[in-house]
């Protein structure tokens, strides 16, 4: 059987598996919730994950973040200049009377 997803066609292939029983029941609260089959409930379950797990592995490591921070953020120096006149700018604007 084949059914059409987006712009590709994809075969299904059967398969089994273990549930345990708060799994069977959570997976049928959400076909009857989301008005589709268990099996789809599965696949985009699947395919969430996936999706989480590859912007997981993409992301940089903590490390590599703060280094990346700490060079600019990839702000050039000319718009880092003008980003921070224009904070000063806004702060100053809301200032308060009694503020120096």
């Amino acid at each position: 059987m084949s059914y059409h997803m987006s712009h590709e066609t994809y075969k299904l292939t059967r398969t089994s598996m273990a549930l345990d029983g708060g799994t069977i029941r959570a997976l049928d609260e959400l076909s009857e919730r989301l008005h589709t089959s268990k099996a789809e409930v599965i696949r985009r379950a699947v395919r969430e994950m996936k999706e989480r797990s590859d912007r997981e592995t993409s992301a940089p490591k903590p490390l590599e973040a703060l280094e990346w921070l700490q060079s600019g953020g990839g702000l050039l120096a000319e718009e880092s200049a003008e980003y921070r006149a224009a904070m000063i700018a806004e702060r100053h604007a809301k200032r308060y009377w009694w503020e120096p």
